[in-house]
């Protein structure tokens, strides 16, 4: 293999098959709590969740998306988010990580043959995770791709370096977007120890720091043909890959809010001061840090609210795409990641903000929700949500169709 980091795990217990959305929440809450308990290590000494991600995986969580055709629970879009959110909340990493690979399922569900869903989410099934390798530094816009899908002596290979590849460090598959000889762009579901494919694990951001989010390079890589799917298509028709897209990333933002919040609760009652010399022993008893409390309390919940509304609005598109459903998804999506942008940033500030300065302690690990949220909501500006939710209740234009509204 030639990736320079491997999964020091061997595969040895059974993949469990999810069959209810009911089920599905239940294990990410019993996975969530066994992941709190190492949260704090793994952030500030960047120890990689090998072992949490071969639990997370093997938990079944990471089939929940495939459709009951084919084997799957095919859970609602709420519940997709629900799960991401609740495993977020003990660890914005952990919840981040398996992001593209529902994105790769879905679109898998969208444009796949009828061949290709049958065996890929065969192998999702019995545990195979799916990476990325889809964004590009040094282009024009962060649109544009210069990975090369070319027919060399009768053979399909792949040229170029890609960036932000998050999960392709833990995957057996690194779905790869690509431009043909076409010059159409492709989804290639790589295997991750193919000839020419070399994962690196460059990726040093201050917050977010072990979802691996580093480096692939693609060294004349082959690739079989059976595991290129039409990507270009998927947008230009109404499809819900991008709001499903997005409402996981929603997700992310909103359960790092919940964990820091839920935090903060804690830090307040049990080891905070007074902010004043109000006549009150304990910080949970100052009327300056209740009224903070409420107020983040009223914007935490209702990003919850606005993700579930989301979930349920991509559910009907789901169910019956056009152009009109896909386009009240995207907007759907669009109001709540916006408002989960905002709050995630807020509450791991009022987390600091609360504690005072042993809030930013090492030892405590508080300081990482605020890290985790000013990293993870720069994957693309809200400022533009903001744009596309008015332009289309004043003026009805639908919004673009693109992973990253």
């Amino acid at each position: 293999m030639n990736s320079l980091v491997q999964s020091p795990l061997q595969q040895s217990s059974p993949i469990h098959i999810i069959r209810s959305d009911d089920e599905a929440l239940d294990v990410a809450r019993a996975l969530a709590a066994d992941f709190r308990e190492g949260a704090i290590a793994r952030d500030r000494e960047r120890r990689l969740p090998w072992d949490e991600l071969e639990r997370f995986s093997r938990s079944g969580l990471w089939g929940i998306t495939v459709p009951r055709e084919y084997g799957g629970a095919g859970v609602s879009r709420v519940t997709v988010a629900r799960v991401i959110a609740i495993i977020s909340a003990a660890d914005g990493s952990l919840g981040q990580i398996p992001q593209n690979h529902f994105y790769a399922v879905e679109l898998l569900r969208v444009n796949g043959s009828e061949e290709q869903r049958a065996r890929l989410f065969a192998e999702v099934l019995a545990g195979v995770r799916l990476g990325n390798a889809l964004a590009e530094i040094g282009t024009r816009t962060a649109h544009d791709r210069t990975t090369r899908l070319t027919r060399e002596g009768g053979e399909l290979r792949i040229h170029g370096r890609k960036f932000y590849c998050t999960g392709a460090l833990y995957a057996q598959r690194i779905p790869t977007l690509v431009i043909d000889d076409e010059g159409i762009q492709q989804l290639a579901f790589i295997p991750r120890d193919a000839d020419g494919v070399t994962v690196i694990d460059d990726w040093s951001g201050f917050g977010q720091r072990t979802t691996g989010s580093g480096s692939v390079v693609f060294d004349g890589a082959p690739i079989d043909e059976d595991d290129v799917v039409p990507f270009q298509s998927a947008f230009e028709r109404p499809t819900t890959v991008g709001p499903f897209a997005q409402i996981l990333h929603a997700a992310i933002d909103v359960g790092i809010a919940r964990g820091a919040y839920e935090d903060a609760l804690v830090f307040l009652r049990e080891k905070a001061r007074p902010w004043i010399d109000s006549g009150v022993d304990k910080a949970s008893e100052d009327p300056l840090a209740i009224n903070e409390v409420g107020r983040l309390a009223i914007r935490l919940h209702a990003a919850e609210a606005l993700l579930d509304r989301a979930g349920r609005v991509l559910d009907a598109a789901t169910a019956g795409p056009d152009a009109e459903s896909v386009a009240a998804a995207s907007i759907a999506v669009a109001e709540a990641r916006a408002i989960t942008t905002e709050v995630s940033l807020l509450a791991g500030s009022k987390l600091i903000e609360l504690g005072g300065s042993r809030a930013s302690l090492a030892e405590l690990g508080l300081d990482r929700h605020w890290r985790n949220a000013r990293v993870h909501t720069l994957h693309d500006p809200a400022r533009w949500k903001y744009f596309a939710v008015g332009n289309y209740y004043l003026n009805g234009k639908l919004p673009p169709r693109r992973g990253t509204l």
